[in-house]
Parts: structure tokens; sequence; C-alpha cells
């Protein structure tokens, strides 16, 4: 084999991942862009708002807030003050005594006045994928809310549009590290298209939680 070979071959197939990657993008994007609002005013009612989790801090040890953490707040407060969502699901990763997002959520949300009573913690969202799942299958929800950024949204419709819930999104404000997070994402989604295309379930299902009628 020549080195002409290899190179037009390595060439050909970061040409071809880009094509996939770029594919992938534009179908989540365009199949997910109607149920995507940034309006607090114009985003239709739903019981539960599902909200995405990520970690608290960027530096815990100078006690750092990540904007993103921050940010997803924000807009649960405003959807439940405007009377959008009458239920929060905190969805996220606690995976060890150490470390436990939905309880972290929970506590913040509180502290902005959302009733203790209205809030439900879902322990084992490790990923959308599996918040997705667990709200339809572990809470009941076929119709909600998803809060997060818009980058993370449009994901986590795609997944909920394959499995047949109805679900629309709110979009966060974004965060400061925000081009690494959109690389991130579009790696994300080419994992998401496996998952879907193999079935995969929630790490974890367990016994269902009824949420107040």
């Amino acid at each position: 084999m020549t080195y002409r070979f290899w190179r037009n071959t390595i060439i050909l197939i970061i040409l071809l991942l880009l094509v996939i990657v770029g594919g992938i993008n534009y179908i989540v994007d365009s199949t997910t862009r109607k149920q995507i609002y940034s309006d607090v005013n114009a985003i239709p009612k739903n019981k539960v708002g599902l909200l995405l989790g990520t970690a608290k801090y960027e530096d815990k040890a100078r006690k750092l807030i990540n904007p993103y953490y921050q940010n997803r707040i924000d807009a649960t407060v405003a959807l439940y003050m405007a009377g959008k969502v009458d239920y929060i699901i905190v969805s996220g990763d606690n995976s060890s005594a150490y470390y436990n997002e939905p309880a972290l959520m929970k506590a913040d949300l509180i502290a902005r006045g959302i009733p203790a009573k209205k809030i439900y913690m879902d322990n084992a969202g490790f990923r959308t994928l599996d918040s997705i799942l667990r709200c339809r299958d572990i809470f009941g929800q076929d119709h909600f809310t998803i809060i997060s950024q818009a980058f993370h949204n449009q994901r986590a419709l795609f997944i909920a549009n394959h499995k047949q819930i109805k679900a629309v999104a709110f979009n966060a404000a974004e965060g400061d590290s925000f081009w690494d997070a959109i690389l991130r994402e579009k790696l994300a989604r080419v994992k998401m298209v496996f998952d879907l295309v193999f079935n995969t379930q929630a790490q974890y299902y367990g016994e269902r939680v009824q949420i107040e009628p």
C-alpha cells in the first residue's frame, strides 16, 4: 500500500464521518424545532416539567457555580411561577454518596420558592435517555416539558419523539463554555442514534411513582 492510498483513505473516512455527524445533527435540529420555546408566555402548559441534571459546580472547592446548572434552575422557576408546569421532576446522577444532582436541584428550587411537595426526585437519570424513559415508565408521564439548554433540548426531544412521547422543551440560557458543550453534544447525538437503533433501555427502572393528580 502506498502513502497516497492511506492518505486518501484517511481523508475519505474523515469526510464520511463529518457527513454522518452533520446529517444526524441536521435531522435532530429540523425535526424538533417546532417543539422548542424560549418565551415562557408562548410555551403550552404541561402538568410536569422534567429538569435535566448537570453538575452544580464548575469548581467545587471554590464553590464556583456551573452557569448551565444555574440557568436551568432559573428556567424551571420561571416556568413554575408562570403556571406553565404544576410539578417538577429533577432527574440526574446520584451515583455516589458524594454526588447527588437531584438533591441539589431540589434544594435550590425550594430555596427559590417552589414547594417541596411539588418536586419529585429521579435519582437514576444517569443519561438523557434514562431521564426521558424513566419519566414515562416510572413517573407515568407521556406529556411533559423538558428543561435544559437549547442544544440539549433538541436531543432530548428527538429521543422523546422516537419513543412516542409528546413533549415540548423550554430553553434555559447558555453557559460560558458554549462551543465546548456544542462539540460534546454533536458527538452525543451520534451515540444517541446507536441507542435508539438498538433500543437501549434505562440503566434502572424500579417501582412506579404516582404524581398527584
